[in-house]
């Protein structure tokens, strides 16, 4: 083999290393990309974790009435739990209090309900049923003077 030759040799040797080098690397990154890839939680999503009850309800309702204003809220309170200063749970009448106190006065259905006979029943329905038995009991008196009416006639 002659001089040029062995260089040849030498210079593809090491090109090759460099290539295994550059593969290894690569592989390296692709394999920490996947990790850094999770997906990030969003404003709205560190929120729903420190909802309580009827939070999440609130948060639907504020969000289909104003959108724009309830993402800033959002991304406040989210950025207020994540520096600590908010670590307990909000619980609906509390994100209430915090829209309305913003001037964001979110509706919310509510329904009044109260016990008869053993069940929870709603205040429409029970004032609906009042409503019924009294209009059936100034009914029962007139039926009842007919059907004693006809009970002497026979």
């Amino acid at each position: 083999m002659t001089e040029e030759d062995k260089e040849l040799e030498l210079l593809k040797a090491k090109r090759m290393l460099e290539m295994q080098k550059n593969i290894s690397q690569r592989q390296r990154i692709d394999e920490v990309k996947p990790e850094s890839k999770t997906p990030k939680t969003t404003p709205r999503d560190l929120v729903l974790k420190q909802l309580g009850y009827r939070g999440e309800e609130v948060l639907q309702n504020a969000e289909s009435q104003f959108p724009t204003e309830t993402k800033m809220v959002i991304e406040k309170l989210a950025e207020l739990i994540q520096g600590g200063e908010i670590n307990e749970i909000i619980d609906g009448g509390k994100l209430l209090t915090l829209f309305r106190s913003v001037g964001i006065n979110v509706r919310i259905q509510t329904t009044i309900s109260v016990e008869q006979d053993g069940k929870m029943v709603s205040w429409s329905d029970k004032l609906k049923g009042e409503a019924k038995s009294m209009s059936e009991s100034t009914s029962e008196p007139e039926s009842a003077s007919s059907d004693v009416s006809s009970s002497e006639n026979i």
